[in-house]
């Protein structure tokens, strides 16, 4: 995979996960962050600091990123989120507009 395909995201703890681009963009506001007009530094460099997010909540946001892509088209599955995440993926989600 090329590198102007994926994006890095680093987590609060500075744990960085690198994924696909198109993953990445099922939240629109790193999708606003990497495709709006100007220098900014994340569009610059692909890379995308969360340091309100821990590393366990931005594994899991991640996941379901991979999740969305493939099972959006209406497939009923459900994502698996495990009841102590429940509170920090919603506050997280909200942020992220997923």
């Amino acid at each position: 995979m090329r590198k102007e395909d994926t994006v890095k995201l680093i987590s609060a703890e500075g744990f960085e996960f690198v994924i696909d681009k198109r993953a990445a963009m099922v939240s629109q506001t790193i999708r606003n962050m990497l495709t709006s007009p100007g220098s900014f530094a994340e569009r610059e460099h692909g890379e995308v600091t969360f340091p309100e997010i821990s590393t366990t909540i931005l594994e899991k946001i991640c996941q379901y990123f991979y999740w969305s892509l493939q099972f959006a088209s209406g497939k009923d599955t459900e994502f698996p989120i495990e009841p102590e995440l429940t509170l920090e993926l919603m506050m997280a989600a909200n942020y992220l507009h997923t």
